[in-house]
């Protein structure tokens, strides 16, 4: 008897195993077809040169020749990345990472990217742009299966509709989407619902976004010797999914441009082709409106009401797959809601829809395609004219001496009398905004009579000298245009009002400027401690002493930089521009731990703020929202050092002669091989980037062939 109930104990088990065995196991994708996808790669020529650097120069016959060679280059470089990157285009990230990717894939088919780019891929898609992103995929899958034991299972084959998901999904959180759909999981509800009013305006009360990226340019009326010059300056992360890749890409067919791109991209974002070029900094405009729905349930909703009647969600599956071990994954389901508005979250304090900027488009990869293919400003013009990127502050320069300052921004129209800061009623039309406003409508200046425009994630009414800036006034309220201004600017500002005559030596050393301006947050954090009474603590005190000498450097050999920045940034956040901490008990910690640390509250800022990198620790100057931006992890205790791990990135520099030639000077961070541990470009640009250097980049096929490293055809 004991033996058959233990018989039938083990076969409930067993069996059990198996169900659970049979609902959890990951099912294979069908395999690629490899052949099939070596002869698609035999179809493109391309050549790849790399040059003494590891940058990749890559010669197409066709632009998606072009393309496909940028793929099989950047997936030599950063194929971990590029992998990441479009598994979170899939919403797949937690079927290979677990629980931390199932917010973000919910995320990314809540926005339902893949039925849009099915929708319209074809018909919203020149063919020239269609090839262009089949190409990129096809170079990714070529290099993929010749490395095949590097790959995730089930990602091939990639196509081109996996780049285009890889603009749609992406590109919104740029402006902020990430932001404000974060605040619709906190616990209570955490803004107003706007009620119309003759009087309802749009107050400017978010903070600052000190992150973002610095932009200049100079027309040959300000400089010293009649060049044109630009400087791309965008701050990013030193690693991961937008982090920024270098490269040169040029065509037979007209398409010839250097600069940077994010691992996934099939063109360069930032840059600048002979004839013209262009820098992007991040703008925070209100570019999404969050909608409060009446449901006839607000736990279970199925109806919603809108202007007096009731309507039924439109209702479809989120299904995702949750990694447990090995090949083994949780299958999750959970319901995908759309109203009217858009994409619906059932929070704990409500329902709600939101609405976006560019929530209906694909062109965003055409628009910058088109950019970089420009020859000249009315060409670029017309590429920016379709708003298809729905953000970005946009400085511009060209070789026949143009310049200007553009505020991109895919801005809703609007109904006056609403604040659109607030949560809005999604009961009533009156707040469902259907088209956009005209690029013409935006704040911009095309040559002022300054001679020269910048942005560094400031006010779009503070981009040049005070007489020609636009007027704020002249622009509605329900824009929700930055009135601030950052550090950055502030010292922009105030070197560039100043010199009536700009030389190369000053543009460079502008752009590398070291120093918090008075007024910032920085200084008004320490100044404010050095006006405290700290009594008879001797700590505090010497403390005090030490800040009461520093004048905002952030120079390697400043003493008072490190007490002063690390406790503004351990007071103020990341981006200085929060409160994360009593003023005092950060500057406590922070006179405690380089005591710890160094023996002295006064060590020169190069040995505590630091590149590192494989076998290379080097001294930086700069610091957070400084134009020599370095944004840090606060590691001083764990390392000895805080660690550089954003800002200043990859620099382009591109100098117009008056005769119309160009020199392009660039500087990456790190190196080519972002992640190859192993090449010697994995940090060779290190030391450049540390002493604020750049390299001369070979614009000919005779340069770079000159110090040509490797050269290959790959499919071939």
């Amino acid at each position: 008897m004991v033996k058959t109930v233990l018989g039938v104990m083990c076969a409930v088990s067993l069996l059990g195993l198996a169900v659970f065995a049979a609902y959890t196991w990951t099912p294979s994708a069908p395999a690629p077809d490899e052949n099939q996808i070596r002869a698609t790669a035999e179809q493109y020529d391309v050549r790849i040169i790399r040059d003494k650097w590891g940058v990749p120069h890559i010669y197409g016959a066709r632009d998606p020749d072009a393309a496909f060679g940028l793929a099989y280059a950047h997936a030599e470089d950063d194929w971990a990345t590029l992998q990441e990157t479009l598994l979170f285009v899939r919403g797949q990230l937690a079927q290979h990472k677990g629980s931390d990717g199932v917010l973000t894939d919910y995320l990314v088919q809540l926005l339902k990217a893949d039925e849009l780019i099915e929708a319209r891929y074809d018909s919203d898609l020149k063919p020239a742009t269609r090839a262009l992103v089949e190409a990129y995929a096809d170079g990714l899958n070529l290099w993929a299966t010749e490395n095949s034991g590097k790959i995730t299972r089930g990602l091939l084959p990639i196509t081109g509709k996996d780049i285009v998901a890889g603009f749609v999904t992406r590109t919104p959180f740029f402006f902020g989407l990430d932001d404000d759909l974060q605040e619709l999981f906190a616990e209570t509800r955490q803004r107003g619902v706007s009620e119309k009013s003759l009087t309802a305006f749009l107050a400017d009360g978010t903070p600052a976004p000190l992150i973002g990226s610095n932009a200049f340019a100079v027309a040959p009326s300000r400089s010293d010797d009649g060049h044109t010059r630009l400087m791309v300056n965008s701050h990013q992360p030193f690693t991961g999914p937008v982090a920024w890749y270098e490269a040169r890409i040029k065509s037979e067919t007209g398409w010839d441009v250097i600069g940077g791109l994010f691992p996934g991209t099939p063109l360069v974002s930032v840059g600048t082709n002979p004839n013209l070029g262009w820098a992007h900094t991040v703008n925070k405009p209100d570019l999404l409106d969050i909608y409060v729905l009446e449901t006839d349930d607000p736990a279970k909703p199925t109806r919603y009401k809108f202007d007096g009647a009731w309507r039924e969600f439109e209702r479809s599956k989120a299904t995702l797959r949750v990694k447990l071990f090995g090949n083994f994954s949780w299958p999750v389901s959970r319901d995908v809601l759309w109203s009217t508005h858009g994409p619906v979250i059932v929070a704990k304090h409500g329902v709600y829809a939101f609405r976006y900027a560019g929530m209906d488009n694909i062109r965003t990869v055409e628009q910058w395609y088109e950019m970089g293919r420009a020859q000249n400003f009315d060409e670029w013009r017309a590429a920016m004219e379709t708003l298809a990127v729905p953000s970005f502050n946009t400085v511009y320069a060209d070789r026949e001496g143009n310049i200007g300052f553009f505020y991109n921004a895919n801005m809703p129209r609007r109904e006056k009398g609403w604040d659109w800061r607030a949560y809005l009623p999604g009961d009533t039309s009156d707040t469902l905004w259907q088209s956009y406003h005209s690029f013409a409508d935006l704040p911009q200046l095309v040559n002022p009579g300054s001679g020269w425009v910048f942005s560094a994630n400031n006010t779009p009414f503070k981009a040049t000298d005070d007489a020609f800036n636009a007027d704020p006034d002249g622009f509605p309220t329900s824009f929700g245009l930055e009135m601030h201004l950052t550090n950055r600017a502030m010292r922009a500002l105030a070197q560039y009002e100043a010199d009536p005559v700009i030389s190369e030596a000053d543009f460079l050393t502008y752009r590398a400027d070291t120093n918090y301006a008075p007024g910032s947050s920085a200084r008004e954090l320490v100044d404010d401690l050095v006006a405290r009474d700290f009594g008879a603590d001797e700590d505090l005190t010497a403390a005090q002493a030490l800040l009461a000498t520093w004048t905002g450097s952030t120079a390697k050999t400043d003493r008072a930089a490190a007490l002063a920045v690390i406790t503004a940034v351990r007071a103020r956040g990341y981006l200085l521009n929060d409160r994360v901490m009593d003023p005092v008990e950060a500057l406590r910690s922070t006179l405690a731990d380089l005591k710890t640390v160094f023996g002295r509250l006064d060590p020169a800022w190069g040995e505590v703020n630091r590149l590192d990198r494989g076998s290379t620790n080097l001294p930086l100057a700069g610091g957070p929202d400084i134009l020599r931006a370095i944004y840090f992890e606060d590691t001083l205790v764990e390392k000895g050092f805080v660690t550089a791990a954003g800002g200043d990135t990859y620099i382009l520099y591109a100098d117009w002669s008056p005769e119309g030639d160009l020199e392009v000077q660039t500087i990456h961070q790190f190196g080519s091989a972002t992640l190859d541990t192993t090449s010697p470009h994995y940090d060779d640009q290190a030391r450049l980037f540390a002493a604020g250097e750049y390299k001369a980049m070979p614009m000919t096929l005779e340069g770079v062939l000159a110090e040509a490293t490797r050269d290959y055809r790959p499919g071939k």
